[in-house]
């Protein structure tokens, strides 16, 4: 019998020479990159926490000691949920921008695990302390894992986001203080920077990928930005923020910041003109971003109007982060998602259904309150089941692509 010659041995190529070897954890999916981890769990909890929420409202849970109330609630939807989303859009994003790697890994779980804690350290009777440094611990961190590339990249307006990672810490210390005895009364003013600092963040995020999304999305399209436009929207909310943290017991001081958020709408809605093309609403995946865009808009104007009494202060602030923070964190992580698992920029139905959910969430919690207020303990509870029921959705199709390998081989 003649025996066959094994066959040849194929070594891989050598990398070439500077390059860096991609981390052995790329093979693996859920700890590749800072999305993947973030989104997950941010689904999950945007869905379990207004579970929560509605079961304390109805008498059906108690509320954890720490922070009760709207405060929880609150407190879970700023620095438990959008936190959540954030850290995941940046430790993406920063990487794109600036070449550098970003925490993956043991350390991109390390992250993850201290935001878990914080969120499970109240259900679990762990002391005030305890509770709050964990939660005050979280924006710290990532300023930290995400220094390198915000900081040595290319551009250095990225190192603006460490300011505003800054300012994050502070709010989370306002909170807990309160909720630790130490300072009572301070939370409602940490939540309010927070919200604050989320709608500067939005701002130039948006200011940053909209345009790119546009002309991506729409051959021709020739979306415009104004250099003047953006100052002044930025002059405006920052304006409010001050305003809100430096005199937020004041009548004076409230109307004047009411005053700068409707500036803010109003100013938004125009470079919201520039940005626009008719044809967007026929792309979902674009035309959530812009819908949430929208809702900044309609919730700043809103918010001005509440400062002098025109509207329950609920309403705008609903609008704000129901629909604002709600529609736009949902299209980014649904779209972040596709493109950096290696999938096409399409929304399934179920996706289109979860758009749809989290909008008809943010009209129930905002404007059928504002019209209808006798049956607000039935929009509540509408509202609560479409979120979640967004959340959950979001949760149940994309967990299986946060998790995986990106179907083009790439890392990432």
């Amino acid at each position: 019998m003649t025996r066959r010659p094994l066959p040849p041995v194929i070594k891989p190529p050598a990398p070439a020479a500077g390059a860096q070897a991609e981390p052995a954890v790329a093979r693996y999916g859920l700890l590749a990159l800072g999305f993947r981890p973030f989104f997950l769990v941010a689904g999950g909890w945007a869905a379990l926490s207004l579970i929560a929420w509605l079961a304390v409202l109805f008498g059906l849970l108690a509320p954890p000691r720490y922070l009760a109330g709207t405060h929880w609630h609150a407190h879970e939807m700023l620095f438990g949920y959008t936190a959540a989303v954030i850290a995941g859009f940046l430790l993406t994003a920063a990487r794109n921008w600036s070449g550098l790697p970003t925490a993956a890994g043991g350390r991109l779980a390390a992250l993850v695990a201290l935001w878990l804690a914080a969120r499970l350290a109240p259900w679990l009777g762990a002391p005030a302390w305890l509770i709050g440094a964990l939660d005050i611990a979280f924006f710290p961190a990532l300023a930290l894992s995400l220094r390198r590339a915000l900081w040595q990249g290319p551009n250095p307006v990225n190192r603006l986001f460490l300011v505003v990672f800054g300012g994050f810490t502070l709010a989370s210390l306002l909170v807990n203080l309160d909720g630790m005895g130490v300072l009572p009364g301070l939370a409602a003013r940490g939540q309010r920077l927070m919200l604050d600092l989320v709608i500067v963040l939005m701002l130039v995020v948006g200011g940053r990928v909209m345009p790119f999304f546009t002309r991506a999305a729409i051959p021709g399209a020739a979306p415009v930005s104004r250099p003047w436009l953006d100052k002044l929207v930025f002059g405006a909310v920052l304006t409010m923020l001050a305003l809100h943290l430096a005199l937020p017991a004041s009548p004076l001081a409230g109307r004047l910041a009411g005053v700068a958020a409707l500036a803010a709408g109003v100013l938004l809605l125009a470079r919201l003109a520039g940005w626009h093309d008719r044809r967007a609403w026929g792309l979902p995946m674009l035309a959530v971003l812009y819908l949430g865009f929208l809702w900044l808009a309609a919730g700043l104007i809103l918010d001005g109007i509440a400062a002098f009494r025109l509207l329950p202060p609920s309403i705008a602030l609903h609008a704000i982060t129901a629909g604002a923070i709600g529609t736009l964190t949902l299209g980014m992580m649904a779209r972040v998602t596709l493109g950096h698992t290696g999938r096409a920029m399409h929304a399934s139905r179920l996706t289109l259904l979860a758009f749809a959910l989290v909008t008809a969430a943010a009209l129930l919690r905002s404007i059928a309150v504002w019209l209808a207020p006798g049956l607000y303990t039935g929009w509540m509870l509408a509202a609560g089941t479409c979120w979640i029921g967004a959340f959950a959705l979001f949760t149940a199709v994309y967990a299986p692509m946060l998790i995986a390998p990106r179907v083009d081989g790439k890392p990432g």
